[in-house]
């Protein structure tokens, strides 16, 4: 017996799991991999971004975001490795004081909200502050003057 229905026949050379492209999906680790810039494809503010332990993919984490854990629903807490590595903790209690990373796309301004949190609502409000400050500039619209 064991898991040998899930496991390839032979390796990838990439090190990655048959499933991997899957999890990642699932989890948001969809960002746009070095040496593009890291920022949101949507909304287009710069982000932090970090390997995940899906090989070949990465996520964006939103900015000096420091949360506590357990204020976090479940598979949107994220913790970097000793390592540098972004890791989701999925369904994990967090242990009391524990503070975790929230992924951009939670909070993305331009992005269908997907949960309903009172601070994840003002921080995609400040976001959208943000990336009209960044992008709305000075002089645009206005009428012709020559």
């Amino acid at each position: 017996m064991g898991d040998t229905e899930s496991t390839s026949s032979c390796p990838d050379p990439r090190g990655r799991r048959p499933d991997d492209d899957f999890q990642a999906l699932l989890e948001g680790a969809t960002a746009p991999r070095p040496p593009a810039a890291p920022e949101c494809p949507f909304c287009e503010l710069p982000q932090d971004r970090y390997a995940t332990l899906y090989a070949g993919h990465w996520i964006l984490l939103e900015p000096r975001v420091l949360v506590p854990a357990h204020t976090v629903p479940p598979r949107r807490r994220w913790i970097i490795t000793p390592a540098g590595t972004a890791m989701n903790l999925w369904d994990a209690e967090p242990l009391p004081g524990a503070m975790c990373r929230i992924p951009h796309r939670i909070a993305c301004p331009r992005l269908v909200p997907e949960d309903h949190w009172p601070w994840v609502t003002a921080l995609r409000q400040y976001n959208s502050d943000r990336s009209r400050r960044l992008f709305d500039l000075p002089g645009e619209g206005l009428p012709d003057t020559g």
